[in-house]
């Protein structure tokens, strides 16, 4: 009886480490995933499991873009006003992927999708045929697309 006992507890013992050792192993995986969650490249910022490339030099809307996409990237897309929270107080605007669409007569985002008036109440004001430039204040500005500007590329990395 005492070497039954004392088999069935090696056994029991046995077994609880295996599982044991595999729920170390995924818990290893999971956090390894998340880690590079926010793996950026050399010169663009991590934030929220995005990466932000933050211009210093200033260029059309359109270069803006076609940089971003070079990029594996698009110019920013707000999805709320706080998204900025992690730039350093900046007196700079920078565009955005955010213009007007004379086919839809509507502010269309890079993507297609519509601007969301809660996001920008006071866009009704602004003037059709322009491009948007936000800057880390809250603040956007209609402008010719064709003015230079600093530009915000996102890459969303999940």
């Amino acid at each position: 009886m005492a070497v039954f006992k004392t088999t069935l507890w090696r056994l029991i013992s046995g077994t609880l480490g295996i599982i044991c050792l595999s729920l170390m192993a995924t818990l290893g995986i999971l956090l390894k995933n998340y880690s590079d969650c926010c793996s950026c490249h050399e010169k663009w910022v991590g934030y929220r499991c995005n990466c932000y490339f933050i211009s210093s030099e200033e260029k059309t809307w359109k270069e803006s873009r076609h940089f971003c996409a070079s990029q594996k990237s698009s110019l920013l897309q707000l999805q709320n006003r706080d998204e900025l929270d992690f730039m350093s107080s900046s007196h700079h605007f920078y565009w955005i992927g955010l213009s007007y669409s004379e086919e839809h007569a509507a502010w269309l985002w890079e993507n297609g999708s519509a601007l969301s008036q809660h996001l920008f109440p006071s866009f009704e004001t602004f003037k059709p045929k322009n491009c948007i430039a936000y800057n880390s204040k809250g603040n956007a500005l209609d402008e010719s697309c064709e003015t230079k500007n600093r530009y915000i590329c996102k890459q969303q990395l999940i």
